[in-house]
């Protein structure tokens, strides 16, 4: 069962309310707060991964949702905007996660960075520091809009990527990722579903402001603290 598919008017003006939330938490990475403000708390800690071009501050409503609830939250700043190639994304994930001497891991990922989260995950991660992946609007099997990408940092999300390909067919690590995703995702059409994760479909549209609704805060809860909170809403099934 799926999330009814919205009217072409409807999801005209989540497109626009898309893009507007992305304008508005770029310019919102300018302010006062930082990564050190959500590193205190005794639960398992959340390592924060944002997608292509954005900082961690996109992800800050769920963050701050967590840290609220007692995880110390870590964000990755070394990357930046996160526009290095994946390989080099996770490598980085885990140097904090081993510097930090952090286990028991919660990864908290947006779009691009569920990717570097499930190679970190399956290639990296020798300790078994990093327990689990809560990803949202994640390209696990691509974006079909890839090939019209004018960088090499956007043409890597064709399935056909020797990365994002190796990624697809790595399956062990799925059990250990929920991945939350909309309706409607302007940057991912053909979804975010994960064969052999938890997948929650929510009646949300948008690449970016799907991060800052409340459905979405209360899917990430869920997610990582267990069903004592219910995300309002989509289904929750396990991938096919």
């Amino acid at each position: 069962m799926t999330a009814p598919t919205p009217g072409r008017v409807r999801a005209v003006t989540w497109w626009l309310a898309d893009w507007w939330y992305a304008t508005v938490w770029q310019v919102r990475s300018l302010g006062p707060t930082t990564a050190d403000d959500y590193r205190s708390g005794d639960r398992e800690p959340v390592v924060v991964v944002p997608g292509i071009y954005e900082t961690w501050h996109f992800l800050r409503p769920l963050m701050e949702a967590l840290h609220d609830r007692g995880h110390p939250v870590y964000v990755v700043t070394a990357l930046r905007h996160n526009q290095r190639p994946v390989v080099d994304g996770a490598r980085t994930v885990m140097e904090i996660v081993e510097s930090e001497d952090l286990r028991d891991v919660v990864v908290l990922a947006h779009s691009k960075g569920g990717l570097i989260g499930k190679y970190a995950m399956t290639h990296l991660d020798a300790d078994g520091r990093l327990d689990r992946m809560i990803a949202i609007s994640s390209p696990f099997g691509g974006s079909v809009l890839a090939r019209f990408g004018l960088l090499p940092s956007l043409r890597a999300f064709r399935a056909t990527d020797p990365t994002l390909a190796g990624l697809i067919r790595e399956v062990a690590a799925n059990s250990r990722i929920t991945s939350i995703y909309g309706v409607v995702d302007t940057l991912i059409p053909n979804g975010s579903e994960l064969v052999g994760a938890t997948n929650v479909q929510l009646p949300v549209g948008g690449h970016f402001r799907i991060l800052g609704d409340r459905a979405t805060r209360s899917a990430v809860v869920v997610a990582v603290d267990g069903p004592g909170v219910r995300a309002p809403g989509g289904p929750h099934r396990r991938g096919r």
